[in-house]
């Protein structure tokens, strides 16, 4: 049975960091693509960040980039994203995914078979 566990999110005033990790169980990560996606209320889930199972192709959503940094630990199936400079928008529950179909492109959740429940991150102005 597959597990995907996020942790790390939390409350930050703006301009703070956060460090959000993904431990995945049931499955050998080093084959999956990962990433993160986020979804605030009465707003479309969206992809952060993705990267590829090689790790060489990372893709960053418009929202984010510059802010954060994707990184994967394939011996410890674990997944990280460093978020700085945190803004009130960013404001968000923050998942976890592993999947099979992403290929270093566009970091869409229909390439993701497997997700985690999520963590809350709120930054407050």
């Amino acid at each position: 049975q597959v597990q995907v566990v996020e942790s790390g999110g939390g409350t930050v005033q703006a301009g703070g960091s956060l460090r959000l990790s993904c431990t995945v169980s049931g499955l050998t990560l080093d084959t999956y693509a990962v990433g993160w996606f986020r979804q605030a209320p009465g707003k479309e889930r969206e992809g952060v960040s993705c990267i590829s199972r090689s790790g060489r192709s990372k893709y960053y959503g418009v929202s984010l980039k510059g802010r954060v940094t994707i990184s994967r630990d394939n011996a410890k199936n674990t997944l990280y994203l460093q978020m700085n400079s945190l803004k009130p928008e960013d404001t968000a529950i923050y998942n976890c995914a592993a999947g099979t179909l992403y290929t270093g492109d566009y970091c869409s959740q229909f390439d993701f078979e497997y997700w985690g429940q999520g963590t809350q991150v709120t930054v407050s102005s």
